[in-house]
């Protein structure tokens, strides 16, 4: 009898029926301002989590640069990192609480996954062997000053009104 056995198509189990470990596909939303700083630290901070807590990256690679529906952390862009992992129960836990506090992980997305598409295999393997450079945003997506000064006015506006001063207007 091995001392390894699967169980479904998500769990590795031992013998005793404890589970060691599924795969998981992992969608990070990064902060422009660490992906811009470098993407390979950003991209080893990220995975490095999964690691910390007793996984092992299969695929990890830049999936897409964009501009956000709505400010996240004060932030209108972000970079999706695409990864697939294994990883134990527990580890999943504290994983996502980990991410919750991660400055520079904007949001993530965990699923559960089968298999590590052989796809993302590849183009894990093409964006490390190319010396993939982070390529500069579109100029349509830069703020311009107008754009900037309108934000100010805006976080302006929220000024605090004495409590007298509020009385006396609605007399």
């Amino acid at each position: 009898m091995s001392a390894l056995t699967t169980r479904g198509p998500h769990d590795t189990c031992k013998d005793n029926g404890e589970r060691m470990s599924r795969t998981y596909e992992i969608m990070y939303l990064l902060d422009n301002n660490a992906v811009r700083a470098g993407w390979n630290e950003a991209k080893a901070a990220a995975t490095g989590l999964v690691v910390k807590h007793g996984g092992k990256v299969l695929s990890a690679r830049r999936w897409d640069e964009r501009k956000l529906a709505y400010p996240i952390k004060q932030r209108r862009r972000g970079t999706y990192l695409l990864a697939y992992c294994e990883l134990g129960p527990d580890g999943i836990a504290t994983l996502r609480r980990e991410l919750d506090l991660t400055e520079n992980v904007l949001r993530y997305l965990i699923l559960s996954a089968e298999a590590v598409p052989a796809q993302e295999l590849e183009l894990t393997l093409a964006e490390s062997q190319a010396g993939f450079v982070v390529p500069p945003p579109p100029p349509e997506d830069v703020p311009d000053v107008a754009e900037r000064e309108a934000q100010r006015e805006e976080e302006g506006e929220m000024e605090e009104i004495p409590v007298g001063e509020l009385a006396e207007e609605e007399a």
